[in-house]
Parts: structure tokens; C-alpha cells; sequence
């Protein structure tokens, strides 16, 4: 499946700016079957940035201390997400949510049997990282009304950690506030949803 749909910028929070990155952005498609494609495109100097290096497609904890691409999703009216965590290595992670921060360990293990596909390639002063989601790792229902959170961590080669997203609602970091869900799957035509950024 090939990943469609306008780029959509990434910001870093205001107290962890990263001058080693000079934008960061991701592209969202959603295949016939749901399966959830994200492309997380980095240009900046990647000789100034940790990138991780390529490890066995492995479920990995911890993967957030250091770069990694991320995204969390909901459906609309619930207080239940999830998170998940794709690094350059290949590594990846997801976790599910009853509520704020709250582990919902039910649903962990139906979603740790459903790895997805993580490819990187890294050329000059980008970096791209292709990812795709299985359905069956998302809210259960329609495609359509899901709420996404698109993040990132950016470590710097002196271990400093940058965090990015499409919003910051929070004065600290903190990608689990239901603000940055602010990305929503609209009504799929031919497809390919609409993408409809929620405004401040």
C-alpha cells in the first residue's frame, strides 16, 4: 500500500527546539482493507542526530528515550488509545490505554501480535521512515472519525531529546494529552480518506 495524502507538519515543543532538524513532516493513507500507512519524512543534519541502527523487527520496550516516530490514536467519544512506537532500527512497540496514562493490559497482547512493516532509508539529509499499521491493531469500528496524534523523538548527539508533534497542548512535553489528538480521519473516498487537521 502506498502512502497518500498531503505532508503535515511536525513541530518541536517550545522548551526542546532541535537545530540539527529543519522540518519534520508525515504523510497518512488508510488501504481499502484499513491498514494504516504513515511516511515520517526528517531533513535536516543526521550526522548532528542519534539515529538508530538497524536491529531484527523486534516488540521492544523503552523505544521512546531515544529517536523514534510515534502516533497515537482514539475513537472519537472514548477516553481509550493507543500508542505506538516505530524506531529506525526496525523496532517497534504498541501499548493500549483505558485513560490517561492508564495501561489497559487486556488489550496489550492483541496488540503486540500484530507487528507492523517499518522500512527507513536514510539519504543525505533525509530520512524517511515508512510504516504500516494492521487494522486489527486499531480502535475497533470505522476508520472513519478515528483521531490521530503524530509525534516524535529527536535525540541530538549529546543525548538531548527533542519532542514533535502536530500540537502541544501541554506546557511540558506530553504526548498523551487527548489536545494533541489533532488529526482526524474523515469520510474515505475512492479509498483514500480525506485528512482534516481539528483547529486550535
Amino acid at each position: 500500500m502506498s502512502v497518500a495524502g498531503d505532508s503535515i507538519a511536525l513541530f518541536p515543543h517550545p522548551r526542546t527546539p532541535c537545530a540539527a532538524v529543519q522540518a519534520l513532516d508525515v504523510r497518512v493513507g488508510v488501504a481499502p482493507d484499513g491498514m494504516l500507512g504513515l511516511r515520517y519524512r526528517l531533513q535536516g543534519d543526521l550526522a548532528r542526530l542519534r539515529i538508530p541502527s538497524p536491529r531484527p523487527a523486534a516488540r521492544v520496550d523503552g523505544l521512546w528515550a531515544h529517536t523514534c516516530f510515534e502516533f497515537f490514536v482514539a475513537a472519537a467519544g472514548t477516553g481509550a488509545y493507543r500508542e505506538f512506537n516505530f524506531s529506525p532500527s526496525g523496532e517497534w512497540a504498541a501499548y493500549a490505554f483505558r485513560a490517561y496514562r492508564e495501561r489497559d493490559d487486556e488489550v496489550a497482547p492483541a496488540l503486540a501480535a500484530v507487528a507492523p512493516r517499518i522500512v527507513m532509508h536514510a539519504d543525505g539529509g533525509r530520512l524517511d521512515l515508512d510504516v504500516h499499521v494492521h487494522a486489527a491493531a486499531l480502535p475497533a469500528g470505522s476508520i472513519d472519525g478515528l483521531q490521530l496524534g503524530l509525534t516524535a523523538v529527536i535525540e541530538d548527539i549529546d543525548g538531548v531529546c527533542s519532542y514533535w508533534a502536530l500540537r502541544h497542548p501541554g506546557a511540558a512535553p506530553d504526548f498523551h494529552l487527548r489536545g494533541g489528538f489533532a488529526l482526524t480521519l474523515g469520510h474515505a473516498a475512492a479509498a483514500i480518506p480525506r485528512l482534516r487537521q481539528r483547529t486550535p
